[in-house]
Order: C-alpha cells, then sequence, then structure tokens
C-alpha cells in the first residue's frame, strides 16, 4: 500500500483567544415520548442560539393536519414542554415554530422507546454504537458494531470479522462494512471513528483494516486471497492499513498504512521481535488499540489512531481534508532519542480529549500521561496503566480541568486526583491487594451526584478503596452506586448511574438508588458482561438531556430511551460543547467511559460559557 506524504473553574468557562471549531449544524431534534400525563415534548437548543430564544409548540391529531398552539406565549425559559391536554395512547403529530417558522415535527409512539429495526447478520449481536450526521440533514444516523465471535487479547482463538453498518432513526439500513477475517474481533482491536473530519457537513469512518475488507459498496481493500491467522487464531503478519469510509454510502475513500507496524523491517516478524518491541510475542500489548478525534489545531478536527499501552505506547495523529489522508505527527513512547521514555506504559484502556492549558486546542489525555496538541509530551504521572478515566471541571474550586484515573496496580496510588494541564496530583488513594482478588482497581467513576458538597464524587469498585470522597480526596459515604456509567435524565444538574439497564437516582441521605427507568422491562439488554454499558449513551434527541440506546434480547432491534422528565433548566445541546461531543465520538472505544463537558456541570453550576463553534453547512459533493 502507498505511504502518504508525511506533512480554573474561571479557566475553564473563559473561552480562549482562538479561531471557531468547525461543529455540525444539526436539526431541533424535536421529540415527544409518553409521560405519566399526556406527552413530554423537547428540542435542541444549538450553542449558537441566542439565549432567549423562544418558541411555539403546536399539536394535531393523527387524522387532521389541522395544528394546535399549546403555548399562550413563546417558551423562553425552557426548551420542553409536557403537554398534559394529550389523550394517553393517542397518537399526535407535534410541530415546533420560532417566529412562525417551522423547526421540525415528531409523529407520536404508543411505545416507550423509539425503535430500530435491524438487520442483524446470523451469529452477530449488536455492541457499541456511535452517531453522526451521514447525510448532511441535520438528524443523527448511528453506526453500530455487530459483534460475533469476539476474543481479548489474552484469548487465543479465531474470532468472526467484525461487522459495521449504518442506520437512520427511522431503521433504514445505509450500508454494510466487513473488516475480514485478517482484522480480529475484539474490545481491544477494532476503535471506529465516526466524525465530520473534513468539514463538508457530512461525518465519515475511520478504522483500522486489512487485505480483505469488504467496503460498503462491495470494493475489496488490498488482496481477499490472503489469510493470515496463526494457529492460534491471532493475527501477527501481513499489511495493515488505515482507511476513510464515506459516511453515507460506506464507500472506501483512501486507505494507507496503519502507524505503527507490529514491526518496522517485517511484514512476518518472528516472536522474538515483536516480544523485543511490545513486550510478548503472542499479540496482547501489540495489539491494543485506542482511537479519538481532537481540534489539535483548535478549528479543525484530526483524528488520532494508537497502538500499544502496556509498554510501548505510539499515537498518530492524521487529517483528512480536501479528499487527502495526511499524517500530521505521531508519537513513539519508545522514540531512539530516549527522550520519550517517562511516558512508557502509561495508557489506559480509555482515554480522552480536552482542551487542558486552554490554549483553544486539544490535547490527549492518555491514562496517566498527556500529550500536547503539537504530538509532544505535556507530562507523564508515571503512576502506569488503568481501566478508567474522567476528565471536566471535577473540582470548581479548583483552577481548570481536574484528572480522576484509576490505576490497575496495588500500590498508594490506586486512583489518583490530578491538575488536567501540570499532571500535578492533587490526592491518591492506596489499593489493597487481598489474597489473588484481581489486578487492582476495575473500575472508577466522577459524578455529581450528591449537592452537599462541592464539585464532582469519586468512588472506585475494588482492591480495597472503599467509600465515597469528596473533590478534596475526603471520604463523605461508606456505601456507593455502581461505578459503570452515568447520565443526564432527571430535571436536575446532578448526574444520574447508569448501571446496565438501570437507570437510577442516587439517594444520598440514605445511601442508596432509585430507578427512574429499567429498560429490561422493554426487553433489552447491556453489553460487554461486567462493563454493563448500552450500545451508546449521548444527548441525540430534544433538550440537554441525554438518551440511552439498547440492543433487545433478540439482537435484532434497538431501542431509543428519551426522558419524559420535566426540568426548570435550559442548555443548549451538550452535542456543542466541544469536549462532550468528542467524548461520544471515542465512547465506544476500549473500555467505555462516560462523556464529560468542557465545563463544570453539577450543582452550583453558573450557565455553561458560550461555546466558540462555527455550524457548517452541507457542501455538495463533486
Amino acid at each position: 500500500m502507498k505511504k502518504l506524504l508525511i506533512i480554573p473553574a474561571l479557566l475553564a468557562c473563559m473561552a480562549p483567544a482562538s479561531a471557531q471549531r468547525q461543529m455540525e449544524k444539526l436539526d431541533r431534534g424535536l421529540i415527544a415520548v409518553p409521560a405519566d400525563k399526556g406527552y413530554f415534548v423537547s428540542w435542541r437548543l444549538f450553542g449558537t442560539d441566542d439565549p432567549g430564544i423562544g418558541f411555539d409548540v403546536y399539536r394535531s391529531m393523527e387524522s387532521s393536519n389541522a395544528f394546535k398552539k399549546l403555548n399562550k406565549s413563546p417558551i423562553t425559559n425552557v426548551t420542553s414542554l409536557l403537554d398534559t391536554t394529550a389523550v394517553p395512547g393517542e397518537l399526535y403529530t407535534y410541530q415546533l415554530r420560532q417566529r412562525g417558522t417551522a423547526e421540525g415535527t415528531f409523529r407520536t409512539k404508543k411505545e416507550r422507546y423509539l425503535s430500530i429495526p435491524l438487520q442483524t447478520p446470523a451469529g452477530y449481536a449488536p455492541n457499541d454504537g456511535s452517531v453522526g450526521d451521514l447525510d448532511g440533514d441535520g438528524k443523527y444516523e448511528i453506526v453500530l458494531h455487530q459483534t460475533g465471535r469476539a476474543k481479548d487479547n489474552s484469548q487465543a482463538g479465531i474470532t468472526d470479522p467484525p461487522i459495521f453498518q449504518a442506520y437512520t432513526l427511522e431503521g433504514k439500513l445505509l450500508w454494510t462494512i466487513n473488516l475480514g477475517k485478517n482484522i480480529r474481533d475484539g474490545a481491544h482491536y477494532t476503535q471506529f471513528m465516526v466524525y465530520d473530519l473534513d468539514g463538508d457537513g457530512r461525518a465519515e469512518i475511520a478504522m483500522k483494516t486489512a487485505d480483505g475488507t469488504i467496503d460498503g459498496k462491495g470494493k475489496v481493500v488490498g488482496d481477499s486471497t490472503k489469510d493470515y491467522r496463526n494457529e492460534k487464531g491471532y493475527i501477527l503478519a501481513g499489511p495493515e492499513y488505515l482507511t476513510i469510509f464515506d459516511g453515507l454510502t460506506g464507500a472506501a475513500l483512501a486507505t494507507t498504512d496503519y502507524i505503527p507496524a507490529r514491526h518496522p523491517s517485517s511484514l512476518n516478524p518472528t516472536t522474538e521481535e515483536l516480544k523485543s518491541i511490545w513486550g510478548d510475542g503472542y499479540g496482547n500489548r501489540m495489539d491494543r488499540f485506542l482511537a479519538c478525534v481532537a481540534y489539535l489545531d483548535g478549528k479543525r478536527p484530526s483524528l488520532v489512531m494508537t497502538r500499544g499501552y502496556y509498554t510501548r505506547s505510539v499515537l498518530s495523529a492524521w487529517n483528512w481534508r480536501d479528499g487527502k489522508l495526511t499524517q500530521v505527527w505521531t508519537f513513539d513512547s519508545d522514540d531512539a532519542s530516549g527522550k520519550n521514555r517517562a511516558y512508557r506504559g502509561q495508557g489506559n484502556h480509555n482515554l480522552t480529549v480536552a482542551d487542558v492549558d486552554n490554549d483553544g486546542k486539544d490535547e490527549i489525555i492518555f491514562g496517566a500521561m498527556t500529550l500536547d496538541d503539537n504530538g509532544t509530551g505535556l507530562y507523564s504521572t508515571g503512576l502506569g496503566h488503568g481501566d478508567a478515566l474522567h476528565v471536566t471541571d471535577l473540582d470548581p474550586s479548583h483552577p481548570g480541568l481536574e484528572v480522576f484515573d484509576i490505576q490497575e496496580r496495588f500500590d498508594d496510588a490506586g486512583c489518583s486526583f490530578r491538575d488536567a494541564r501540570t499532571g500535578e496530583i492533587l490526592w491518591k488513594k492506596p489499593s489493597i491487594k487481598a489474597g489473588d482478588d484481581g489486578e487492582g482497581p476495575g473500575r472508577g467513576l466522577a459524578l455529581d451526584i450528591d449537592p452537599r458538597y462541592p464539585g464532582y464524587e469519586c468512588w472506585v469498585a475494588g482492591a480495597g478503596i472503599t467509600g465515597m470522597f469528596d473533590a478534596k480526596g475526603n471520604k463523605i459515604a461508606d456505601r456507593t452506586p455502581a461505578c459503570n456509567m452515568g447520565i443526564y435524565w432527571d430535571g436536575d444538574v446532578l448526574s444520574e448511574i447508569l448501571n446496565g439497564t438501570d437507570v437510577q437516582k442516587w439517594d444520598y441521605i440514605n445511601s442508596k438508588t432509585v430507578s427512574l427507568l429499567d429498560a429490561a422491562k422493554f426487553n433489552c439488554v447491556k453489553n460487554n458482561g461486567t462493563k454493563s454499558n448500552p450500545v451508546l449513551s449521548a444527548d441525540i434527541l430534544g433538550d440537554w438531556r441525554e438518551e440511552v440506546i439498547y440492543r433487545t434480547t433478540d439482537n435484532n432491534e434497538l431501542r431509543i430511551f428519551s426522558t419524559n422528565i420535566p426540568t426548570d433548566r435550559k442548555f443548549y445541546t451538550l452535542m456543542h460543547d466541544p469536549q462532550y461531543r468528542l467524548s461520544i465520538a471515542w465512547q465506544n472505544v476500549a473500555y467505555n467511559q462516560p462523556p464529560h463537558t468542557g465545563f463544570h456541570m453539577g450543582e452550583g453550576m453558573p450557565a455553561p460559557p458560550k461555546p466558540n463553534i462555527q455550524l457548517i453547512n452541507t457542501k455538495k459533493k463533486k
């Protein structure tokens, strides 16, 4: 394959003097959900809207086109309306108008959820998903990873080829991409980025590919006759590619060599050669991949693909612009100069993107280390590999952003809380090994769930770190909720707990959870075993609260749940906050983590800063 040319709380709320970031231009995302009394109707506020903008809501019966206005004066204080005059079980069409101009219609469903019928291949099941505007109409489409037989890197055995499909929210299948037998399937192998990388108003998909990958048009990448799987099912030889796919058609737009290669001098390295570079020779550490999207220049998004984190870590940044894929920079912890050795072995099973130094450009928080926007090391804490990572303004009394990181080890820093810009450890908690109970803390969560304490609360699952801590590291409770995901669901600005198929409110007085939504009652199931995550959680419809997407038990449907709880808060869509939007792009990567905003969101928060963004119009493709 042809090689390409290498060509403080206050601080967090201040928009840096820089160029505007390109962001997708969405529609209003109008939705109406059955409520206890009538229907709950909500819609998007754009990050570019005047905060005082007002809307009118109209309703018509299913059998009539005569719309009736439901509000006496324009709705300006929220972006929602509880229509208690609607009859439960009746079907209606709601229309949103702004100064008399229709800005969206929605036809109600009798179900509590939106249904997306799937064409799941035999033997496969829906797994992680992502969203992007694939056709430029302002509505999100879903890109879904369909998983068959999959293996962790530490497990031998043949896997099924990873399959990806794109669906509209109405259930139309747009395309299917089959990555082929030379891409192993599992949580650590295939990370897929869905984002408008070239600013044409339509999202692309970027993935690692290999000989035998079949794009959405049926075209084969490389040589389909090649089979590089060894007797244990690992793929340790053969070429590896990076491919950009068209979001609307699934067609491969550009393919180049994946950086870094397994071995610099051979397509068929020996196990000893691999071991000398990655620490083992059978494909465990070598094939740990992560990915993200970042605004490295502060204006336009770049793609970042990575390899390795237990030992050697390599991150490579790419631009997809004007039909050309070019490399921006590569960071290698094992650079021959030795200058990056402190960054070796610091990666997590996940990563985060944020502007930690407030210069308008994004940094890559790669577990216990952080890279600057130019691909150089910003700092390394030296604390090592971990399983969970949270970055936002966790402590509003401390300048800038903070990081809560989980270290999968037994020492004095089983979890740590640090300054995101400097790496200074603000506090940490020791983990304790009790017999052979594992490898250290496996999960950790940081959410604002208790209004009595400023900032986010933090807690960890296992390894002797017990109880809940405030943003200063003080223990504030002995009991904790589940430690997987968070979601904004009810009407306040505190986060709810997203655990498997259950959305739960933390009762901080009695230290217990109260269920707000049990999707299992709607025939839904969770993904990824003990990680207990949905297909996706993101603000993809309605007001600023988040939706959650699950697969059904028969694997033939996705069900999207949106809140039906009124709120008195008015915020722009979280998808117009750059850090949050990038969080949705990387949510599918390895061990899924909940998204976070680039500003403090929680009890006592000020109004979110107006995002420094420019909404891009769809350009006609030649």
